[in-house]
C-alpha cells in the first residue's frame, strides 16, 4: 500500500511536467509542419513563376468549393498531416487544415510582397497562421510562417 502511495505522489508531481513536455512539443512539431508547408509555398511558386496563389483565407468546412491551403498545396506537400498542427483535435477535422492563409499576399509576386501596402520586409509579413491558440504552452500566441521562410509564435509587424 505505501508503494502505491509513493507511485501517485510522484505521478502527482511528475505529471504537471509531462504534460508541459507534451505541449511544447506539439508546438514544435506545428512549426515544423508550418516550415514544411513553406517549403512546400517555394515548389509552388517555382511551378507559378514566383505569383503568390490567390486562395481564400479559410473554408467553414471540407465541402466548400473554394482554393484554400490543403488544396492548392496537397500536390507539393507530399504528406497531408503538414495541413494539421498537432495540438488541434478538432479543427482541421472539419476545414482540412489547422492554418490560416493571408489572402492579402494573393497575386503579389514574391520579389515585390507587399502587406496592406505597409510592410515590405518577408521576415514580417504573415503567410499562414494558426486558426486557433490551443498551444498549451502560450494559448495566447498562435504560430506563424512568415514570407522569407522561418516560423515562430512571436508576431512583429512593426517594432523591433
Amino acid at each position: 500500500m505505501a508503494v502505491l502511495g509513493i507511485l501517485a505522489v510522484i505521478t502527482a508531481i511528475a505529471w504537471p511536467a509531462f504534460s508541459m513536455a507534451i505541449a511544447k512539443s506539439d508546438s514544435a512539431r506545428c512549426i515544423a509542419n508550418l516550415r514544411g508547408l513553406g517549403v512546400s509555398l517555394n515548389l509552388y511558386l517555382a511551378d507559378h513563376d514566383g505569383i503568390m496563389p490567390a486562395l481564400a483565407a479559410a473554408r467553414a468546412d471540407t465541402t466548400e468549393d473554394v482554393p484554400v491551403i490543403d488544396t492548392v498545396l496537397a500536390p507539393y506537400a507530399g504528406n497531408p498531416s503538414l495541413f494539421r498542427c498537432p495540438a488541434d483535435d478538432r479543427i482541421a477535422a472539419e476545414t482540412g487544415t489547422s492554418y490560416f492563409y493571408n489572402s492579402a499576399l494573393g497575386g503579389q509576386r514574391t520579389s515585390n510582397l507587399n502587406f496592406l501596402g505597409l510592410v515590405a520586409d518577408t521576415s514580417r509579413i504573415p503567410v499562414l497562421v494558426d486558426k486557433e491558440g490551443w498551444h498549451r504552452i502560450n494559448p495566447t500566441r498562435v504560430n506563424h510562417l512568415f514570407a522569407d521562410g522561418h516560423s515562430s509564435n512571436e508576431f512583429r509587424l512593426f517594432s523591433e
